[in-house]
């Protein structure tokens, strides 16, 4: 191809100069073969691994928000087992009181104020005790917020305000308030 561009060349021009003509030539149709055929295929291979990559970590949160997901229906699942578990009629206040009389500590209760708040962004309500207690040993209280805490009822302590009292110091006035949600 490139003998037949230099044969159409005029005959008056020396050899030399038919050879750099025939050069330039072949360079003008290397650069024009690189520039319509192997750079839009390296440009469209930059593009596809750039997409690629983007589709990878895409899929890769999309895996991560499935197993989140899958743990949050696990936990939905074992709380409303719990919730149906608990026994016919329960309610907050009986229950605080029961573990009170288990725990030693019925009589140390000062006062115990049942209440009940609704979550809406949830819509959930929220049954809530309020209880003082006065001239408890650590171990009484450590023993009665365990019980609560490891309760199969699901009954959490929200607040809780201890300060020392009585002859040296060694018995704790308790204001605690627990919580749960009703079903």
């Amino acid at each position: 191809m490139i003998r037949e561009i230099l044969r159409m060349v005029p005959l008056n021009i020396s050899s030399r100069e038919k050879l750099f003509l025939g050069a330039g030539a072949g360079f003008v149709l290397l650069f024009l073969i690189f520039l319509l055929l192997i750079q839009p295929v390296f440009q469209k291979r930059t593009q596809l691994a750039g997409k690629l990559a983007a589709k990878q970590q895409s899929l890769s949160e999309i895996k991560q928000m499935y197993r989140e997901y899958q743990s949050l229906q696990s936990r939905t699942q074992k709380a409303e087992k719990r919730y149906s578990e608990r026994p016919e009629g329960f309610t907050l206040f009986s229950f605080m009181d029961r573990l009170a009389g288990e725990t030693g500590i019925k009589e140390n209760i000062t006062y115990m104020k049942p209440g009940s708040t609704e979550d809406e962004s949830r819509g959930l309500k929220i049954s809530h005790v309020e209880l003082k207690l006065q001239d408890v040993t650590i171990e009484e209280l450590i023993s009665y917020l365990f019980h609560i805490e490891t309760s199969k009822s699901m009954v959490r302590i929200n607040r809780l305000s201890i300060s020392r009292e009585g002859e040296g110091k060694s018995l704790l006035s308790v204001v605690m308030q627990a919580e749960t949600f009703e079903t």
